[in-house]
């Protein structure tokens, strides 16, 4: 077939295709129906341009915040080795604020750190200890004004898709991954292609290249057992990623995140109209808790149904995540897991957007490793040489 790219198109402002759009109610509510805390505060997403938050350097205060669940309370040895190699490994200084290491803080209580870590001068950037299921509860409780007049990087994935979308919402990147408590908790060793993609993504406001790492792995060294905490967790070598409809080259805003969540935030109305994310690139990725891949096709359909998968240019799937503690797998288990995820996903594509571009087995969300990906920033893929780039 001939090669076809498609240019990517920008505003006079210099924003991507994807663009910001007017509709949300102009007074007292938060999209669509809730009331937005009792304020006056108009509220709109209509922005000339997308915002790329100023860049941390090394030496700098970061705040570490739990806008998800305060799960350092619990796993305190976790938590403070993250907190240890984002000192080692990162050169940054991490600050603690009043509900890191609460679990079930109130959700105003949380919105009032973010708030907090936004408007102290002295803080460069915000990364949440983990993720949760219940940080939908603290949005109604932001303040966008602060948000837009204070934009710092923000690093979370998982529960904290709830705050990037917010974010997206109102023309302001953030950062899907990062997790203190996972990634820089990890068992062993802090991953090297982890490292690299969260060094990349806190400190160089360039281009990055996306790319199978050498190895991947889905079942970490439990958390109760901290003397364990030397040892790697097993891995596996990787396979390569997996292209459908790769005949184009793309580049354009991304949005997503995690599935599940991203579900919830369209059953609460707290998305844009369609119309919001045309010519975006779609990523998603699915938890620990492994929906089925019959309720993965239900969700997908019900966006299609909304008109919604429709919009965009095309969709990177992560690899899932196959195996929990709580639900261990065997090798097969979780190869046929993943294919009929795969299969699920194609499915539904098939119908609502066939034509669309897809890759599958993209390391983000709930991997090992797990690379950055900039939720709002741009994103060229080129499928005809098989190629994913992220502008940090």
């Amino acid at each position: 077939m001939g090669e076809t790219v498609t240019p990517l198109i920008r505003s006079a402002a210099h924003a991507p295709i994807c663009q910001l759009t007017s509709g949300l109610p102009s007074r007292g509510t938060f999209p669509w129906s809730r009331e937005y805390a009792g304020s006056d505060r108009a509220i709109s997403a209509s922005v000339s341009a997308v915002i790329y938050p100023p860049k941390p350097q090394p030496g700098d205060r970061v705040a570490i915040l739990s806008p998800a669940a305060g799960l350092p309370q619990i796993f305190p040895e976790v938590f403070d080795l993250g907190l240890s190699r984002l000192r080692t490994e990162l050169g940054l200084e991490p600050v603690e604020f009043p509900t890191t290491r609460v679990l079930g803080a109130p959700a105003e209580l949380r919105a009032r750190d973010l708030h907090a870590a936004l408007t102290d001068p002295s803080i460069t950037a915000i990364m949440a200890s983990i993720g949760g299921d219940d940080q939908i509860t603290v949005l109604r409780h932001l303040d966008p004004e602060v948000f837009r007049a204070h934009p710092k990087p923000f690093f979370g994935y998982s529960d904290n898709t709830n705050l990037l979308n917010f974010l997206w919402s109102h023309g302001i990147v953030g950062y899907h991954g990062g997790s203190v408590m996972v990634h820089l908790g990890r068992a062993g060793r802090t991953h090297p292609s982890h490292l690299d993609s969260l060094r990349a993504a806190l400190f160089d406001p360039g281009w990055y290249r996306l790319a199978p790492p050498a190895d991947w792995g889905d079942e970490p060294v439990d958390w109760s057992t901290p003397d364990r905490f030397g040892e790697e967790p097993p891995m596996w070598p990787h396979e390569e990623w997996a292209w459908v409809n790769a005949e184009t080259r793309l580049e354009a805003r991304t949005w997503g995140g995690n599935l599940e969540i991203i579900s919830w935030l369209l059953q609460a109305g707290l998305v844009l109209p369609n119309d919001a994310y045309d010519g975006c690139v779609l990523y998603l990725e699915t938890s620990e808790e492994m929906p089925a891949d019959e309720e993965v096709f239900r969700i997908l359909r019900n966006m299609g149904e909304r008109g919604l998968l429709e919009r965009f240019a095309a969709l990177v799937m992560a690899r899932p995540k196959a195996w929990e503690r709580s639900h261990p797998r065997s090798a097969d288990e979780k190869r046929e897991y993943v294919e009929a995820q795969q299969a699920a996903v194609q499915r539904v594509m098939e119908t609502y957007h066939p034509d669309a571009m897809i890759v599958f087995g993209v390391d983000f969300g709930h991997t090992d490793p797990q690379f950055i990906i900039p939720n709002g920033g741009e994103m060229r893929i080129d499928g005809i040489n098989r190629e994913i780039h992220v502008r940090y």
